[in-house]
């Protein structure tokens, strides 16, 4: 009698699993590699030049997904628009120099200057040498509102130990140098003039300040501010520092100028709103960043990177989700909870996009239930070249032990795919839990999973291409997602947040 007992509940029970989401799984499996490949095939083309924020190609990009969201019926929450305005901002380096005697040297050409201030004008200071700048070669020196050479033993500025001494210490301008060789010199030049062609975004306007300046110079510009041998420089810092040696070291003033320009580029997030019934106030988030990196600055041949899987297969897997949300509801089939598609705009600048969101959020973050994100999904890499369907789980028990449980629960159930939890690790050497858009809500305590496909060696490059995207396997992908956005949407609780996980502010 009790095995009867026994078999007859557990086949009660496999007719509820199986039997329990008949609608999830009708709509789910709209979402397929065709149409996939289809979206993908725009998002990812040529004429859209890499979708580098605030470009052309950036722009085309959202308005394929705003005409996406608009065909689908959904509402546009902000303000009777798809899109959410991100304003980014830049500072450039204008006018910067150093003249030396009657030589003048500028950016890039003698020296390299990289900061955000502004002098003022043209100021003329005196110059002493601090050796490589310790706090004993220091206080051998009075540095305060004087330019102060310093033989670097590391060519940073930002977070250099010399650097912040003289700072502390009052010095109105540091001048650092790191190289042995003038051709050394020149090299890192180059190299930095590359580097900050555009600026870096931030959401932060930058405020231009009178406070330290800090230039890196060639040893052939140190010799002749001293009118002495770079070896004679080095020996005195070898030398009785009781004797006071780097005192002997005068230079004749120098004068400087720098001055920096704010650029704003505009970007958007587009987001498109499907209603819930009756519990339409609380909100499931379904993310993917539409931006990429653009064309490559130099070179020849194909410069164009397209993004295919970073993070053109986010975004389409999130236009098909929709798509199969938007079936669903026109069929009476919609979603108790109200869901968020979005695509944002900065990731590959520092997370911007979804940052900016989280701080102006358009619905309230204590309404929002969840995040599931979808970064690079259409590949495979190397440690999974021939393995079954699976995918990269990030995060689904850091906030919430209820939302990890449902993402194995409904993957289950329905594809049963690899859940790989290698990168799951907080502490893991390339710590992807901080690096893509699902952290600036999972910093505001909102549960979160991220979807992963690994690192390939297509990565940033213009070899990033739609002919590499396997859609097979991308589509099961998307498929799980849907599947977990579902289960989230129409169960009867809330995802509970456990207390103990939450983040501190």
């Amino acid at each position: 009698m009790k095995f009867k007992i026994l078999l007859v509940w557990a086949l009660l029970l496999t007719f509820v699993v199986n039997a329990q989401n008949p609608d999830a799984k009708k709509y789910g499996t709209q979402i397929t590699a065709d149409q996939l490949k289809e979206y993908l095939s725009i998002i990812a083309s040529d004429a859209l030049e890499g979708r580098e924020t605030g470009t052309r190609g950036q722009k085309m990009a959202a308005a394929f997904i705003a005409a996406h969201f608009q065909e689908l019926g959904f509402k546009a929450p902000v303000n009777g628009s798809y899109y959410q305005p991100v304003e980014l901002y830049s500072s450039v380096t204008g006018e910067a120099y150093l003249k030396v005697g009657q030589t003048k040297l500028e950016n890039f050409s003698g020296i390299v200057y990289s900061g955000t201030g502004d002098s003022g004008g043209e100021i003329s200071v005196p110059v002493v040498f601090a050796g490589y700048g310790t706090e004993a070669e220091f206080n051998q020196v009075d540095v305060k509102d004087k330019a102060v050479v310093v033989l670097a033993k590391e060519m940073r500025m930002r977070g250099n130990p010399a650097v912040k001494m003289a700072t502390d210490k009052g010095a109105k301008l540091i001048i650092l140098c790191a190289h042995e060789t003038l051709a050394e010199f020149d090299n890192l030049a180059g190299q930095f003039k590359n580097f900050m062609s555009g600026g870096r975004l931030s959401l932060t306007k930058p405020q231009a300040g009178n406070s330290t300046v800090t230039m890196l110079v060639s040893p052939v510009t140190v010799e002749k501010i001293f009118n002495t041998t770079l070896k004679k420089l080095q020996e005195a810092t070898t030398a009785d520092a009781k004797k006071m040696p780097l005192k002997k070291f005068k230079g004749a003033n120098v004068q400087y100028k720098v001055t920096s320009e704010v650029k704003i580029t505009y970007s958007d997030n587009v987001l498109g709103y499907l209603e819930g019934t009756d519990k339409k106030d609380e909100l499931v988030v379904v993310t993917a960043h539409y931006d990429h990196i653009g064309k490559m600055k130099s070179g020849t041949g194909d410069l164009i990177n397209n993004g295919a899987d970073d993070d053109g297969s986010g975004t389409v897997s999130v236009l098909a989700i929709a798509k199969a949300f938007a079936q669903a509801k026109k069929e009476g089939k919609g979603p108790r909870r109200s869901i968020l598609f979005m695509t944002v705009t900065g990731e590959e600048k520092g997370l911007l996009g979804s940052e900016y969101y989280s701080e102006h959020p358009v619905f309230p973050l204590a309404s929002t239930v969840v995040d599931l994100n979808i970064d690079m999904v259409g590949r495979r890499d190397p440690q999974h070249k021939d393995s079954a369907p699976y995918v990269y789980v990030i995060g689904s028990d850091k906030l919430s032990a209820d939302l990890h449980e449902l993402s194995e629960r409904v993957n289950k159930e329905n594809l049963n795919i690899g859940f790989d939890y290698t990168y799951n690790d907080q502490n893991h050497p390339d710590r992807l839990y901080y690096r893509s858009d699902h952290w600036n809500f999972a910093k505001k305590n909102i549960p979160i999973v991220f979807y992963f496909d690994g690192i390939h060696e297509d990565y940033h490059k213009p070899s990033d291409e739609v002919s590499k995207i396997e859609f097979d396997l991308i589509e099961k992908r998307a498929q799980t997602v849907f599947y977990t956005a579902w289960e989230i949407a129409n169960r009867d609780n809330r995802l509970k947040v456990d207390e103990e996980k939450k983040i501190k502010e």
